[in-house]
Parts: C-alpha cells; structure tokens; sequence
C-alpha cells in the first residue's frame, strides 16, 4: 500500500484550532479514547498530533506522559508553543517513529489513519508498545460522507474520503495483522449545528484536508454556491468511530 496523497497541513498550522475548534463531539472522542485504550496514567505516543490538542488533553484530563510527533513542521512548530514544557514533540512520519522498541504503553490516532501508509504505520505502533500495548485510534465512520454537511457543494468529497478512511473490517484486519489481535470499537453520532458565518469561514479555510485532493474548479464553484444558498443554521450528523488494537486478543 502506497502512502496517499498528503494534503498541506503546514498551510492550516495556525488557524487549525479555530476551523475545526474542539466542540462536544471532539470531547465524546476524547472520552471513548480514554475509556476504550486504557490511556489514563500511561505512557503515551501521540502520532499525527498535529497542533496538540489531544496531546494537551492527554495529560491534563487523562494524567497521561505523552509525546507527540507529526509530519509537518509547521504543526510541530504550533505544538511547541503551546503546550507544556512536559510534553516532547518531534517532527518524524508515523511510518518511522524515531523511538525505540516497547518504549510506549499506548499509541494514539486522531483522524490519522487515512493519511498514512497503514501497514507501515501499524507495525511501527505495534514496535513501541510494550506486550500489554494498545493503539487507539479516532477515525470517521463510512456513514459519516454521506451525511456531511458540505457534500451539497463538494460532492467529490464523498468519493474521495470513502476511498481514504478504512472501513471498521478493514481496520481490524489490518490491526491483527501489524500484531493487535485485539479489537474493540465504539461508533460515536453527534448532531452538528454551525451558524452560516461559521460554516462558510470553515469553508473559505479548507478546514478539512480533503478540500486539497478537490479541483480548483469545485473549490471555487462550490463555495460560491455556498455563499448564495447556505441558509442561516447548518445541521448535520457526525459519525465518528473509536477503534482500539490490543497486543492481548483478550
């Protein structure tokens, strides 16, 4: 498996948090995480942590030891400065973590999964975990694209994302697999409601990085329809889903 297309995160490094802010669904994540992973009080690797929220949360709510890498310079750059001196983060791609073996408890994705190469980035997760290791994984269910609320305007969105994000079978075979027989899942819907100004400022920002794999044409052609027929409150469902990998299949 060749590693996707990767969109540019180091463009939304600093408005990141303020497009995708961490509301109630983000925080039911969060809790399903912990609860599913073990991860409270744990040793934990955050790969993909990007401008590290969950890294942040981990420790403060989860009294986690957590390290964070992510890919992109720009993010690493945003994590430095805003988190605590205790947490360590490092630029280095999830399919070459710069750690050594068994040095982790647990390891954490956060709607990671669909931008790596998942057999390499599986295997590497399964090398830093101890015998007793979990990764827990936040991904988007495959009934989440075609209930999104931007899919009127982008319809490619859908096409592109269900090719991207793996299905639930998928993950745990490909979790057993790199070495985690294990497998538990929790899926996740939450009622989604933006004001206009709100969903058309996520639209003018790209805040999901599928909007980099869209032509130029149906950025454009969407977002002008958006900006005439947006009504004043957006609802819409998020579908989430946890998945946890156990090193024990029991």
């Amino acid at each position: 498996m060749s590693r996707p297309r990767t969109p540019d995160f180091g463009a939304r490094a600093r408005v990141y948090d303020t497009l995708r802010p961490a509301d109630a669904a983000w925080w039911e994540a969060f809790e399903a995480l912990v609860e599913l992973g073990d991860l409270r009080g744990r040793r934990v690797l955050d790969v993909g942590c990007g401008t590290g929220r969950l890294a942040g949360a981990l420790a403060e709510e989860a009294h986690a030891k957590v390290w964070g890498v992510d890919a992109s310079a720009e993010m690493v750059d945003v994590a430095r400065e805003t988190l605590p001196a205790g947490i360590g983060v490092r630029q280095a791609e999830a399919e070459s973590l710069p750690f050594r073996d068994n040095w982790f408890d647990r390891v954490t994705m956060s709607l990671v999964l669909h931008l790596v190469e998942r057999p390499r980035a599986l295997a590497e997760a399964r090398r830093v975990v101890g015998d007793e290791g979990r990764v827990a994984i936040s991904t988007f269910h495959p009934e989440h694209f075609s209930t999104y609320w931007a899919l009127p305007f982008f319809p490619s969105i859908r096409e592109i994302d269900e090719a991207r994000f793996p299905a639930p079978a998928e993950m745990e075979r490909e979790l057993a697999e790199a070495g985690f027989p294990g497998f538990a899942s929790r899926r996740l819907s939450a009622t989604v409601e933006l004001s206009r100004d709100e969903a058309l400022s996520r639209i003018r920002g790209r805040h999901i990085s599928t909007f980099d794999l869209l032509t130029e044409e149906e950025v454009d052609e969407g977002t002008a329809r958006a900006e005439r027929e947006l009504p004043e409150r957006v609802v819409s469902r998020l579908e989430r889903l946890v998945v946890v990998g156990s090193v024990w299949p029991g």
